[in-house]
C-alpha cells in the first residue's frame, strides 16, 4: 500500500487549513497574563499570553496596535480577541490579536492611570511650575467648541462679572480623533500671538470617552509649556482629566472657570466705593488734626514773639560764658597753687639750700662726691664746694 509523502510546508498548510475552518477559532476571547511583550520597528506587537499552566504565542499587527489606548506591560491581566491560526513557516499556531483590553477595568481607565503616572514622574504636575492667574485680566481666550452650551455659559458669566474684559473664542473640536490636535494648535496659537492674559480650555460633561481629548498627552504638554496661565474646565465636578492636573488652575465646571478667571465687577465697585469713603473720611480727619496742630502752633511764643527765641539764646550764651570764665579762673588759680607747692618742694631739695646753711660738698680729683675718708689719701687734691665759691685743698691726713 503506497503512502503519500508530504513536505513540511504541505503539512503546515494542511494544519492551517484545518484550524482556519474551525468557526470557534476565528473569533475567540482569551483571558491571560502578558509576558515577553515586544514592539518591533515594523510596528507589530509580539507577546505571549499565559496562565498558571499554559502559554500561547500572539501577534498584533500595526493596523490593530495603533488603536490601543493604553500601554501593555509585562504581567498585566488582559482579554485578547482574535483568531487562532498557524504560521506556516514555523509550523506553530498563534493568536492573531485584533483587540486587546485590560481585564477587569476599561482600557481608557488604564491609559489614564498610565499617562497620569508618567507625567507625574516627569514633574508636569508640580505646584512650583504653576503660574498665578492675573487679578484683572484684560483679555480672556476660550479654547472649546463653539456649538456647546459650555461656551455660552462662560461668555454669559464673563460679561456679567467683568464686562470690561475682551473675550476671544478659539473654536475647536473637543471630541473625536481630531480634537487633541486642534486643542493643541489653539493653545500654541494663543501663546504665539499673545492673544490673552488668561486661557480657559474645556468642555461640558460626558463619559470618559467623550472627555478623552483632555486626557491626551499632546494636550497636557501644550498646557504645561503655555506661557499664558491656563484654567482647565472639563466636565462636571466629579470629572477629572489629565489637563486638570497640568493646568495652572482647575475649575470644577466651565461656569466655575469663568468665575475664577475674572473678579466680580459688582464686588469691585462696592470695594472701590468703600475705599473712596474711607479715603475721604481719612483725609478729613487728617485735615482736622492738622488744623488743630496749626492752631496750637500759632499760640507758641516763638511765633507770637519771634525775637524771644534769640533773647533766650543770648541769656543762655551769657550764662555759659560766665561759667566758662569762672571755670578758667578756677583752673588758673589751681595751677598757680600747684606750681608754688612744687617750686617750694624743689627748693627744699636743692643742694644749694644745704650749702647755704654752712655745709660744704667735697669732690675728688675725678669729680666724684666724697662720702668716705677712705676715698682719699694724704697728698690728694680735692675740691670743696661752699655756698659761695669753692676751695682747692690738699689732704694732709684722713681720720
Amino acid at each position: 500500500m503506497d503512502q503519500q509523502v508530504y513536505s513540511v510546508s504541505q503539512i503546515n498548510g494542511l494544519i492551517k487549513n484545518v484550524i482556519d475552518d474551525v468557526p470557534q477559532l476565528n473569533g475567540v476571547y482569551i483571558r491571560g497574563e502578558l509576558s515577553n511583550y515586544k514592539i518591533y520597528p515594523s510596528g507589530h506587537h509580539y507577546f505571549t499570553l499565559k496562565d498558571a499552566e499554559s502559554s500561547l504565542r500572539c501577534v498584533m499587527f500595526k493596523s490593530s496596535a495603533v488603536k490601543l489606548r493604553f500601554r501593555p506591560e509585562h504581567g498585566m491581566k488582559v482579554i485578547a480577541f482574535g483568531r487562532i491560526s498557524v504560521f506556516p513557516r514555523d509550523g506553530a499556531y498563534q493568536l492573531y490579536c485584533g483587540v486587546l483590553t485590560p481585564d477587569g477595568v476599561g482600557d481608557l481607565h488604564v491609559a489614564f492611570e498610565q499617562l497620569k503616572e508618567k507625567l507625574y514622574q516627569e514633574g508636569l504636575f508640580d505646584e512650583s511650575h504653576k503660574k498665578p492667574l492675573p487679578l484683572y485680566p484684560r483679555r480672556i481666550a476660550i479654547v472649546t467648541s463653539s456649538a456647546g452650551a459650555a461656551v455660552h455659559d462662560m461668555i454669559r458669566i464673563l460679561r456679567r462679572r467683568y464686562p470690561i474684559a475682551k473675550v476671544l473664542l478659539l473654536p475647536v473640536r473637543v471630541q473625536g480623533v481630531e480634537a487633541p490636535a486642534e486643542i493643541v494648535g489653539a493653545i500654541r496659537y494663543a501663546n504665539r500671538w499673545k492673544l490673552a492674559d488668561v486661557l480657559i480650555t474645556g468642555r461640558g460633561g460626558g463619559s470618559l470617552e467623550d472627555l478623552w481629548a483632555f486626557n491626551d498627552e499632546r494636550v497636557a504638554r501644550a498646557i504645561y509649556v503655555s506661557e499664558i496661565p491656563v484654567i482647565s474646565a472639563v466636565g462636571h465636578e466629579p470629572d477629572v482629566t489629565i489637563a486638570d492636573f497640568v493646568a495652572d488652575r482647575r475649575a470644577s465646571t466651565p461656569s466655575n472657570a469663568a468665575e475664577i478667571a475674572v473678579p466680580d465687577m459688582t464686588e469691585l465697585l462696592r470695594y472701590l466705593q468703600g475705599a473712596e469713603g474711607r479715603l475721604i473720611q481719612g483725609t478729613l480727619n487728617l485735615l482736622d488734626r492738622q488744623d488743630k496742630r496749626l492752631t496750637e502752633l500759632g499760640k507758641k511764643r516763638v511765633l507770637s514773639d519771634p525775637m524771644a527765641f534769640l533773647q533766650d539764646r543770648r541769656l543762655q550764651l551769657d550764662y555759659v560764658q560766665q561759667k566758662l570764665a569762672a571755670a578758667a579762673r578756677d583752673q588758673i588759680e589751681s595751677d598757680v597753687r600747684r606750681f608754688t607747692r612744687l617750686t617750694a618742694a624743689l627748693d627744699a631739695l636743692s643742694p644749694l639750700k644745704v650749702l647755704g646753711r654752712g655745709y660744704a660738698m667735697a669732690q675728688g680729683s675725678d669729680g666724684a662726691i666724697l662720702r668716705d675718708s677712705a676715698q682719699v689719701a694724704p697728698g690728694d687734691t680735692i675740691r670743696v664746694q661752699l655756698a659761695r665759691g669753692s676751695l682747692h685743698c690738699t689732704v694732709d691726713s684722713a681720720e
